[in-house]
């Protein structure tokens, strides 16, 4: 993989992407494009439309009455909408039934749009029609900032895809935010890890999922930790802003929830990162229970108006499954949605 698949899949099941409409699903139902989990597979697992893949198969294509053989295609859209910075088109276990060919467009339609209203959108090609191998994992970078709601796979002529994974950064709509209390620390709305002590177990993105983990691998987890010091993420907010409230859920972790937790905050603009003198603390070390959500009203008092990070400190490992940090944007964090938007856009 390319350097952007450490970036959000903006087209995710579980972030809201959705596969709203497709030329052909004879053989393998094209929802399946965008399942979570790494593409799986059964030999001789037979069912009425023949082997039983975990992608997206059309049927083979013949030439119409007017000798052209066209090509399939699916729309997806997007469950973050953003700037997309790469494509990966993956055709696992599509060994003697992947397309030969494919190429990717996007567009950006406002509102909740039909599939029709957005069939019928100017479309623009972000990564042009490529040679693909069957059960491979083709990696395509995209150049284009600008802010894209929907993209549509094209495949020539025929065949499977197992997953299709659009990464990028989310740009949320500032008319949703401005004015609001909201969750600065939310993938949907802009936030995004930049860094962490250890993620072996999972991501700690997965942390700023919407909704609640299902089981442990929809959280962060790290390795247990045997020497000295604790385990660290930090989290770049969606816009400046003041938190008032912070959420910490350790649900599903029964055995290895870490025993305190701790947040602290800077103004990256004015302060390095890098420097731990320039941090204040949010939350001082506090005690966590397994499996459960815990709720904190942060004080306020005397500290710095604006935050554009947050490190949360899980003391000694462990893991989480969600954090929300709840706030107000400040009147530079609404600016500065608000110029993006409008570059974007």
């Amino acid at each position: 993989m390319t350097g952007f698949a450490s970036l959000p899949d903006l087209a995710l099941r579980t972030l809201g992407g959705s596969v709203i409409s497709a030329s052909d699903e004879s053989f393998a139902a094209k929802e399946n494009l965008l399942n979570p989990w790494a593409p799986r597979f059964s030999p001789g697992t037979f069912g009425a439309k023949g082997q039983e893949y975990d992608g997206w198969e059309t049927a083979r294509r013949r030439p119409g009455e007017d000798g052209e053989l066209g090509h399939d295609w699916a729309i997806v859209r997007l469950g973050l909408p953003g700037v997309i910075r790469g494509v990966v088109v993956d055709t696992a276990w599509f060994k003697g039934n992947y397309p030969p060919h494919a190429s990717v467009e996007a567009c950006a339609v406002p509102g909740h749009p039909s599939a029709a209203e957005v069939a019928d959108a100017d479309w623009t090609e972000i990564v042009p029609r490529s040679p693909l191998k069957g059960d491979t994992a083709h990696s395509f970078p995209v150049d284009m900032a600008r802010r894209f709601t929907h993209v549509r796979l094209n495949i020539f002529p025929d065949g499977g895809v197992a997953r299709l994974r659009v990464h990028g950064e989310a740009v949320p709509d500032p008319r949703l935010l401005t004015g609001l209390t909201v969750d600065l620390a939310a993938l949907e709305n802009g936030a995004r890890v930049l860094s962490c002590s250890d993620e072996f177990y999972s991501s700690p993105a997965n942390m700023l999922f919407p909704g609640t983990a299902r089981d442990q691998s929809e959280g962060w987890e790290t390795a247990r930790r045997r020497g000295p010091g604790n385990d660290w993420a930090i989290v770049r907010l969606a816009a400046p802003g003041l938190v008032r409230l912070a959420e910490i859920d350790t649900g599903n972790l029964r055995f290895n929830a870490p025993a305190q937790v701790s947040l602290s905050g800077i103004d990256a603009r004015s302060g390095d990162l890098e420097d731990p003198g320039a941090w204040h603390e949010l939350l001082g070390r506090t005690r966590v229970q397994p499996d459960g959500r815990h709720r904190f009203r942060l004080d306020t008092a005397g500290v710095p108006p604006e935050v554009t990070h947050v490190r949360v400190d899980i003391h000694p490992d462990g893991g989480l499954a969600r954090l929300r940090l709840f706030g107000d944007l400040s009147a530079g964090g609404e600016r500065l949605l608000a110029a993006r938007w409008d570059e974007l856009t």
